[in-house]
């Protein structure tokens, strides 16, 4: 142990980032709490498009674990990546169920995606798409997640429910479910105002606890096996994606997920302060490699393109700044694969509460726009509020980025753009009007 925190110090720069090895490993236990839902979320959803939901949950763990090493390794970002939520649901409602297309052949529309954000990774497309962003949408875009993530987590809570006179109304806020996740957000509030280190961590444990206790919900064990029957392994179909239909499939989920998953790096980056590493142009572009080939690795093993993890700001908050924790949150999902009750036994208004924590926080970038600039001001606002309005990053992504440029050119403040921004304008403009005749 002696001779492992030197070389992790050096290795992580852990003293360079103001953080420690036992604080990173504490965020990367955060950040797995958080995000523990997936391992049941995404076979749920992809299991509606006809995929087994035992070969989801094993792939779902691998490429999580593979993402998020990756992204520690290359990047030492302390960000997360996994199956995103947004993109199951594309591939399972949309390009199997709306357009008819097999599970086998939207695997090979993730695999070619993948493929593409490679070669954009690799020849810094994506970089330069994330350089040419100016600082107010990217302040925007870590409010608009914030705001979106508290509409996830008081809807998971039942906080929220939807109405279909008033769009969304009170819910359960008396029920034990609503009781429990109030006291969770509170509790969190309190340790972080006396600087209780795992505060988060804590509040979690101690709402599952009293679950327990209260009989609200079940212990599910701590041990399980995973079932080996693999049937989405190499499954992948690329004969009947080439035509138009599938042409324009595969440009869709590639403008979803590029912006969805540039978006969320945005957000997490600006949220965590490391945007203004002078390393970020290299770290950057070695994040979005290592996101590329979990994409890839993804439709290999049979799920949906990967993303950074909003769930990531969790552990973010609890002060990690380095690769050990995504790292750390990559190690949680390969036990996974035998601890799977252990995870289950977490109910989700538990982790929930820590959201809308981390939701609250980020929210408060909205004070570093300049008010004073509507060019600025409005499209950032259009951002942030768009983000969860649409319940999608890259519709709200679109949105603000077309606002800002046309305010821009009416206002003749055209010495604010640059080509790479009013190229992402008129492909947005083409993405939206493609999607409203389809």
């Amino acid at each position: 142990m002696k001779t492992l925190l030197p070389f992790l110090n050096r290795f992580f720069q852990l003293a360079q980032h103001n953080t420690s090895a036992r604080t990173e490993i504490l965020a990367g236990t955060t950040t797995f709490l958080t995000m523990a839902y997936i391992l049941f979320a995404s076979p749920a959803i992809l299991a509606s498009a006809g995929m087994d939901s035992q070969s989801v949950f094993i792939a779902t763990c691998l490429v999580t674990a593979v993402g998020s090493l990756l992204l520690g390794l290359l990047s030492n970002y302390p960000i997360a990546v996994a199956p995103g939520m947004a993109l199951n649901v594309y591939f399972s409602y949309t390009i199997v169920q709306s357009l008819g297309y097999s599970w086998q052949s939207a695997l090979g529309a993730v695999f070619i995606a993948g493929v593409l954000f490679l070669i954009m990774s690799v020849t810094n497309i994506r970089r330069l798409i994330l350089n040419s962003l100016p600082e107010s949408l990217c302040i925007a875009v870590a409010s608009g997640l914030g705001i979106f993530i508290a509409l996830i987590a008081l809807k998971t809570a039942g906080i929220v429910i939807a109405n279909p006179k008033t769009m969304v109304a009170l819910g359960h806020v008396g029920s034990w479910q609503g009781l429990l996740f109030l006291f969770g957000f509170c509790f969190i509030t309190i340790l972080e105002h006396y600087q209780i280190p795992g505060s988060i961590v804590i509040s979690i444990l101690a709402t599952t606890f009293l679950s327990i206790i209260f009989k609200i919900s079940s212990f599910h064990g701590i041990i399980s096996l995973p079932h080996l029957n693999h049937t989405a392994f190499l499954a992948i179909d690329l004969n009947h994606l080439w035509n138009q239909q599938g042409i324009a499939v595969i440009l869709t989920f590639l403008i979803v997920a590029l912006f969805d998953s540039t978006g969320t790096l945005v957000g997490l980056l600006q949220f965590s302060g490391l945007s203004k590493d002078p390393r970020k142009t290299e770290r950057i572009s070695s994040a979005l490699v290592a996101e590329s080939i979990a994409t890839i690795t993804g439709s290999l093993v049979g799920t949906s393109s990967t993303s950074p993890y909003i769930e990531s700001s969790a552990g973010i908050k609890a002060g990690g700044r380095t690769g050990l924790t995504a790292i750390t949150v990559a190690l949680f999902f390969l036990c996974a694969l035998f601890f799977s009750p252990l995870a289950q036994t977490i109910p989700t208004y538990a982790t929930s509460s820590a959201l809308l924590f981390i939701a609250c926080l980020m929210m408060r970038n909205l004070t570093h726009i300049d008010w004073n600039n509507l060019t600025e001001c409005i499209p950032s606002l259009l951002t942030a509020l768009m983000i969860p309005f649409t319940f999608s990053i890259a519709d709200g992504f679109g949105v603000g980025i077309i606002s800002y440029v046309i305010l821009k050119i009416c206002c003749k403040k055209t010495q604010d753009l640059n080509l790479m921004l009013i190229a992402l304008a008129l492909i947005f403009m083409g993405y939206f009007i493609y999607i409203a005749h389809s």
